[in-house]
């Protein structure tokens, strides 16, 4: 079977459709023209297609294999933009205020030419083949969304392995194959705090309660909170990229708000920080006499690799391009990936596709969700090839 050079020769097809992505970009779970694109480039393929329902622009393909045995694996591409205003100069590029920075349109196109590559040699499948093609993964949660709509079941019973690729538009050389066992990328969670004090004259903060300085200890005691009371080897990361207080600079302000970002690499350690750092909140505010109003929102779980499944991607890749495009990462990526929902749920793997565009230095390209970022289209043969290849071993 031979799928790398059968996937070369639809790189035209792949390219032309992942420049009609990338120039008609969409945001969130609702994206109405890339599910018709998907769907028009599916048209006329052997598998079970169902939209999403509205509201969730999601679709699932089910390939049946023709030596199928009632197993399946999954293969899953997201499909939204971000609200990037993008600044490559390419002549596709994106005007309508959002841009694929993160280069979902290349995971769509990829996963549509392993749909093409192995609905072409069904009768050689030894199992079904589900094709996740989803929405909403930039902060909306559409792989929460399209579990429990069932796309887990859509095959009948539960896929046996599910595999990802996330092209990196730098780090990476192009066509390399980065994954690691164990945990592949951060857990993410938000802490909201609102510190009220109340307000009065600058000259004399004596009569008011200020809560600029209480946010401003709060914010420098959560980075003691991680430096004393979690192992640097299970690591938690809290960043306040977002800090709003007071109006002029002779008034004291009646309240301070921050928002931060909370990464962390274990299930424990995950409810540990939410625990300890809302306390701390708190605490801190009670002790100066004023009070925080604070909110924990959990976003994604740590997105973890079957050991088995980790190493199986890895022998794939050495075997389809050869040893030195299998990169073991030492180290997980302090990103998040609402792909850890269906790892969650079946066994699996997701892996970096170094796709840093041709004339570019993977150590200082602008990386993905710059509006700089940019991709290098050749890894569409590639990584469609490395899809339908992982499907067709998985399921041997």
């Amino acid at each position: 079977m031979e799928l790398l050079d059968d996937a070369r020769a639809q790189q035209d097809d792949l390219v032309a459709l992942r420049r009609a992505l990338h120039a008609d970009p969409e945001i969130g779970l609702e994206l109405p023209r890339t599910q018709e694109k998907v769907l028009a480039a599916l048209d006329g393929l052997p598998l079970e297609v169902t939209p999403g329902s509205p509201g969730l622009s999601s679709v699932v393909g089910v390939l049946r294999g023709g030596r199928s045995s009632g197993r399946s694996v999954l293969l899953r591409a997201d499909m939204d933009a971000l609200p990037v205003v993008e600044e490559t100069g390419l002549d596709f590029a994106a005007t309508n205020g959002a841009m694929h920075a993160c280069g979902h349109d290349l995971h769509t196109s990829m996963l549509v030419g392993a749909a093409r590559l192995l609905s072409a040699h069904r009768d050689e499948l030894g199992g079904d083949v589900i094709f996740m093609f989803q929405p909403g993964e930039e902060g909306y949660d559409g792989a929460r969304h399209m579990v429990e709509a069932g796309v887990l079941d859509a095959a009948g019973a539960r896929p046996e392995a599910a595999f990802f690729m996330h092209v990196a538009s730098s780090t990476f050389p192009s066509g390399a194959v980065a994954v690691r066992p164990g945990p592949m990328m951060a857990a993410a969670d938000v802490l909201h705090v609102e510190v009220i004090g109340s307000g009065g004259h600058a000259s004399t903060p004596h009569r008011a309660q200020d809560p600029i300085a209480v946010a401003a200890e709060i914010v420098t005691a959560l980075q003691t909170l991680v430096t004393r009371q979690f192992d640097v080897f299970d690591p938690v990361v809290v960043t306040v990229g977002s800090f709003h207080a007071g109006s002029q600079q002779n008034i004291i302000a009646e309240r301070a708000t921050f928002d931060a970002t909370v990464r962390s690499f274990s299930p424990e350690h995950q409810k540990a920080i939410s625990e300890r750092a809302v306390k701390l909140c708190r605490g801190i505010a009670e002790a100066h006499g004023l009070r925080a109003h604070v909110e924990w929102q959990t976003l994604y779980p740590v997105t973890r690799n079957d050991p088995a499944e980790a190493a199986f991607l890895s022998d794939t890749v050495a075997a389809l391009f050869g040893a030195p495009a299998a990169i073991l990462l030492p180290n997980p990526h302090t990103g998040s990936e609402d792909f850890s929902r269906v790892l969650d749920e079946v066994p699996g793997a997701m892996a970096f596709l170094g796709a840093t565009a041709p004339g570019r230095d993977p150590e200082t390209a602008p990386f993905n969700h710059s509006p700089q970022a940019m991709f290098d289209e050749d890894v569409l043969a590639s990584g469609a090839a490395l899809y339908a290849r992982l499907a067709v071993d998985r399921l041997a």
